[in-house]
């Protein structure tokens, strides 16, 4: 969960530091005191899109962190963290991100340098963050998919896995089909460019690993006169009267001697003995190198004039030997195809015609399990929206075939057409009304059943998506009444198992808080800043009743408020 979120010239605000804990926290305050910033905040910690317009005006940097405290050893953000080698001790994960007066944005985890793109990953594990954008984006029908495979998710990966690996397979055999078969005139071109860098790198005689090896010969040869020297030398100051080896022998030969009186020595003359015979036979090889070397200045220029016809090639078809040896295969392979292009169509057909049958017997196994998952989640959906007051409301989540005329994919005689998500499509269909068919979100929901819906979306989800953190941004509104009771208790209930976040503007749901925060914002001539402050009994109570009539406060709303609190305890169980 979010147990501390830090934040430091971030749109209004200036510095902020707020403690979290499990349960359910709700925030109020004024419209624009600054709850929503708060929220955006957590959501750019989680990889969401940056803008300079975040840093607050006149600094030179937002500065935004939070630590969240993994307890669940089994926790999703474990794998993730070590596909990207990213070490998590003490059971803590601290996200930071600095976002400049110039846009650019620096991301670490637990002190290591990362992406933006790595550091959503972690966001994606750690939080669901539900804004009234995204209950909008129940009306549209592509998302509709991506819930249901959300939902189904454990079932449904492998077999996705499967499926997108032997479709892409498919995808790529199809488009080299298209390349054959388009523009006889560019295929004609590209033989011609083809067999020119053929013939260029044939007539180079590649040799795998020559590079390598001219390197170093070149490099021997151009301090040939070097290391002649240094070996004489060396060879001298070993085998010369009265040098190395003379002294060495001497050496032995007394030690040798004094070990016959002296048994203590026999290590010495044993380690002093091998010694010896290694110098002596170093010796003898120097000697054997001075007497085979040779220098061919001619030998020298030939490997200049090879390496720069090598670096010549490279500049254009490799870094390396092994790479350009690699292109040449490869080029010999298209030239191939294209002068066999109709053996090569034949063959890709028939190839193509294989992938596609095991993209559609994958295909055929998630549709299977898309219709039983959807089964399922029609009813949990239903059930959580007799909770909410729409206890007449019929739900379906919908699953059939994407249909495409000319497709030569058939499901059952029907033409289906295979893409990313295989030949399904995925909607959500709904009725409140008794007697009414089933219709399409966009022809029959209000704002108010959206966000009940929704709602019950994440109910569900929050059971087995592994988030440690959901985050409510004023999804209440448009309810109220007894409406507005159901919401809070439903937000409630998903506090239970997960830490809930929620930005809420019902009396209703701030009663359910189990840690209640007002953001307050205030104005002087040249400043603007914000604050948390956590409320107690007597002013969460004077808060409630604020948000029921606005700024005067009555004995009637106070008793509301108690009589709302109190309610809430009950429902809590405390």
């Amino acid at each position: 969960m979010l147990t501390e979120l830090s934040i430091k010239d971030f749109a209004i605000i200036d510095q902020l530091e707020v403690e979290f804990k499990t349960g359910l926290t709700v925030l109020t305050g004024e419209t624009g005191a600054g709850k929503s910033i708060i929220i955006d905040a957590i959501q750019l910690l989680a990889g969401g899109r940056g803008s300079v317009e975040f840093v607050r005006y006149g600094a030179k940097k937002a500065i935004l962190e939070g630590l969240f405290s993994i307890e669940d050893k089994h926790h999703p953000v474990y794998r993730v963290a070590g596909q990207f080698g990213i070490e998590i001790n003490d059971q803590m994960i601290v996200l930071h991100r600095t976002i400049s007066e110039s846009g650019k944005s620096v991301c670490r985890i637990n002190g290591h340098l990362v992406t933006l793109a790595i550091l959503r990953e972690f966001g994606r594990v750690l939080i669901d963050i539900h804004t009234q954008h995204e209950t909008q984006s129940l009306m549209d029908q592509e998302r509709h998919i991506e819930l249901l495979d959300l939902y189904s998710e454990d079932e449904l990966k492998e077999v996705q896995s499967d499926y997108h690996k032997v479709f892409h397979q498919w995808k790529k055999v199809q488009q080299r089909m298209r390349q054959l078969k388009d523009n006889e005139k560019e295929m004609i071109q590209r033989l011609d460019l083809l067999s020119f860098q053929l013939r260029e790198l044939q007539d180079a005689e590649l040799v795998p690993g020559e590079d390598i090896e001219l390197e170093e010969e070149r490099e021997r040869l151009s301090h040939a006169e070097k290391i002649y020297d240094n070996i004489k030398e060396a060879h001298d100051a070993l085998s010369l009267e009265h040098r190395a080896n003379d002294w060495l022998t001497l050496a032995f030969s007394n030690i040798e001697h004094a070990a016959e009186f002296d048994q203590e020595l026999k290590p010495v003359q044993i380690n002093f003995s091998e010694a010896f015979y290694m110098v002596e036979d170093a010796t003898h090889r120097l000697r054997d190198y001075l007497d085979q070397f040779e220098f061919d200045p001619e030998r020298l220029n030939l490997i200049e004039s090879r390496l720069n016809e090598l670096n010549r090639l490279m500049r254009k078809y490799g870094v390396n030997v092994e790479e350009m040896l690699e292109y040449q295969a490869s080029i010999e392979d298209e030239i191939d195809q294209i002068n066999d292009r109709d053996m090569s169509l034949d063959k890709l057909s028939k190839e193509s015609e294989s992938l596609r049958e095991d993209a559609l017997a994958e295909a055929r196994h998630i549709d299977e399990l898309r219709r039983k998952a959807a089964l399922t989640l029609s009813d949990q959906i239903k059930s959580e929206l007799t909770d909410l007051y729409l206890d007449k409301a019929e739900f379906k989540v919908d699953v059939s075939l994407k249909k495409a005329e000319k497709s030569p994919v058939r499901i059952n005689g029907t033409a289906v057409r295979l893409t990313e998500n295989g030949f399904n499509d995925v909607q959500f269909l709904l009725t409140t009304n008794p007697g009414e068919p089933l219709k399409p979100l966009n022809k029959v929901a209000s704002g108010g059943e959206l966000s009940r819906i929704m709602l019950a979306l994440k109910k569900i989800f929050s059971k087995h998506q592994g988030v440690t953190s959901v985050i409510f941004d004023e999804v209440d509104t448009g309810v109220s009444g007894r409406v507005a009771q159901a919401i809070a208790e439903k937000i409630a209930s998903i506090g239970l198992g997960s830490q809930v976040l929620c930005i809420s503007h019902l009396p209703q749901v701030a009663a359910m808080a189990d840690r209640h925060l007002r953001i307050e914002k205030h104005v002087t001539d040249t400043h603007t800043s914000t604050s948390v402050v956590e409320l107690e009994s007597a002013e969460r109570e004077e808060e409630l009743a604020r948000m029921m009539t606005g700024k005067e406060i009555t004995d009637t709303s106070l008793e509301h408020a108690k009589s709302l609190i109190t309610h809430a305890n009950i429902f809590k169980g405390e």
